[in-house]
């Protein structure tokens, strides 16, 4: 098993997940998946949060060693508007929410702030997919699309999203299904199945639905609040043995 550490120690890769370039992380990330002789056949991946989209990034952009199934449990696919309850330091978080209220698209805060690189704002949809460094790419919302994006996630032998219907951090919770506000407001909201992504298939997902493998889970509970039980027999026992 490989824990994926950005950073020296601890504390570092805290601070990194806050204010390391995410297309940096993923480089690195890359670079260490290269390297280990142990994945070299391939390897199942889990991330929590933010790092069930980085994963998925990583399977997009760094097909090698092959990623067999990606657990994203409460990963922001379609990324966030609003971030109630940060859990990092009370400086870092102060840092993080004079920045977004500075501009999340300003150039500096898309390549510093890693919360504003998945930020989604639905009131300036065109700023996101202009200025997003990394979810509208990742997300293949640009035009030409990037065929090697869907081509490499299609080679996924599942995709399982775990959403947490009573998140409080995540706004909104529909993101780690890849829903989120349609444009023009932040009240209503569409479906994967209802979203351009899908239905035009910039990322595969609808071949790899209609394939059976794409998984939705949905927990009863707050942000990463999965129950043992669930983790175990639902997920772990059933996809990465």
């Amino acid at each position: 098993m490989l824990s994926l550490e950005i950073g020296k120690s601890v504390a570092e890769d805290t601070e990194n997940g806050f204010l390391k370039n995410v297309n940096t992380q993923i480089e690195m990330v890359c670079d260490q998946l290269a390297k280990d002789p142990n994945l070299q056949g391939g390897y199942n991946s889990m991330g929590f949060s933010q790092g069930g989209q980085f994963l998925r990034a990583i399977a997009q952009r760094c097909p090698n060693p092959p990623m067999k199934n990606l657990i994203s449990i409460g990963g922001q696919h379609q990324g966030v508007y609003g971030f109630p309850r940060c859990p990092g330091s009370e400086v870092l978080c102060n840092t993080m929410r004079k920045m977004l209220n500075y501009g999340a698209y300003v150039g500096f805060v898309q390549n510093t702030l890693v919360q504003a690189e998945y930020w989604h704002d639905p009131l300036h949809e065109d700023d996101y997919v202009s200025k997003s460094v990394f979810l509208a790419d990742i997300n293949n919302e640009r035009t030409p699309k990037n065929e090697t994006y869907k081509t490499n996630l299609m080679k996924l032998q599942n995709f399982v999203m775990v959403k947490f219907t009573k998140d409080t951090m995540v706004q909104p919770p529909d993101s780690e299904w890849f829903g989120f506000y349609t444009a023009g407001q932040a009240t209503n909201l569409f479906t994967l199945q209802q979203s351009a992504l899908y239905t035009e298939d910039w990322l595969g997902l609808q071949q790899m639905d209609k394939a059976g493998k794409l998984h939705f889970l949905a927990v009863d509970a707050d942000h990463l609040q999965i129950p043992e039980d669930t983790l175990v027999n639902d997920i772990i026992n059933v996809y990465l043995k």
